[in-house]
């Protein structure tokens, strides 16, 4: 509180002395800033002037928490695109805190105080507001695991030595893909981005399609010994729960797929099954990139 009422008394004293209060800078938090241990965490501002974007600042700040005296911490912020200015704090612990800003442009120096509510984050990532948990990472790479199981048990039953290793070395390698949780957290942003553009789009994923393709599922997993005996440790009832929710976002983005199918075949009559489905394909990635693009997504 320390320099909010240093800054109102230099206002103050500006006011009486008939100076120039200088820009009127307006600044908002554009990415909230999160407490976790002993972890730098991101956060992002965005300064206007007569709501126009300011550019070309130089940023710092000064975080002192308004309740408890833990010290303060100086972040020095990086001008992103459109008056966006990003830096990274590492918190001694979540709560309201007020930051100091400092804006410096042509030598002329600006100093804004702004309260912050730092709390802990409810998961690893943001899409549009909506929260990807560290469960819904944990359940992917279990779904992951699930199908390099069956392709492992799949490839002891068709290959035998030297094929057999260099298949068995190809599913280690990918043991250490999922393994890797931004692998993981794309997966799981191209499947909700395209099931979002699919409700957009108007689509729904019905009940008994769910159903429908939950059932394929159910009857792959139960080929395979390997994935029978994961899915009983993990607990049955818990994993079909969650997986109908995933196959509710699968049904919607399958949606998308048919529509761009559609439309190559209407487009290009003589095409192939093959060429259409390709050209369908590399459509479906254009518009996945543009669809993430849209989208207000936050990693931590």
């Amino acid at each position: 509180m320390k320099t909010r009422t240093m800054l109102v008394l230099l206002l103050l004293l500006s006011l009486i002395t008939g100076c120039s209060s200088g820009p009127d800078y307006k600044i908002d938090v554009t990415k909230e800033l999160y407490y976790q241990k002993d972890t730098a965490m991101p956060f992002e501002i965005k300064v206007t002037e007569n709501k126009k974007a300011v550019k070309g600042l130089k940023v710092t700040t000064q975080l002192s928490m308004t309740n408890m005296d833990h010290g303060s911490y100086d972040v020095k912020l990086t001008e992103g695109k459109n008056g966006t200015y990003t830096g990274k704090v590492n918190l001694p612990m979540g709560g309201k805190y007020e930051a100091a800003f400092t804006l410096e442009k042509d030598g002329k120096k600006t100093e804004k105080v702004i309260d912050i509510n730092v709390t802990k984050p409810k998961g690893v990532a943001k899409i549009n507001g909506e929260w990807v948990t560290n469960e819904d990472v944990a359940f992917y790479q279990f779904i992951n695991q699930l199908q390099l199981e069956i392709n492992r048990e799949a490839a002891k039953k068709k290959y035998t030595g030297k094929q057999l290793e260099e298949e068995l070395a190809y599913l280690e390698s990918q043991e250490k893909v999922n393994n890797n949780k931004n692998q993981v957290l794309t997966q799981i942003i191209r499947l909700r981005s395209m099931a979002m553009l699919a409700n957009e789009k108007g689509h729904q994923a019905t009940a008994v399609e769910v159903d429908e393709a939950l059932g394929k599922a159910r009857e792959q997993y139960n080929q395979y010994d390997s994935a029978k005996k994961l899915i009983t440790e993990y607990g049955e009832e818990k994993f079909w729960t969650t997986e109908k929710q995933q196959y509710e976002m699968i049904v919607l983005a399958q949606k998308v797929q048919k529509d761009l199918i559609a439309k190559v075949k209407k487009e290009n009559p003589t095409f192939g099954e093959q060429e259409v489905y390709f050209q369908a394909q590399k459509q479906y990635e254009e518009l996945l990139v543009s669809q993430v693009n849209s989208l207000k997504i936050e990693i931590l």
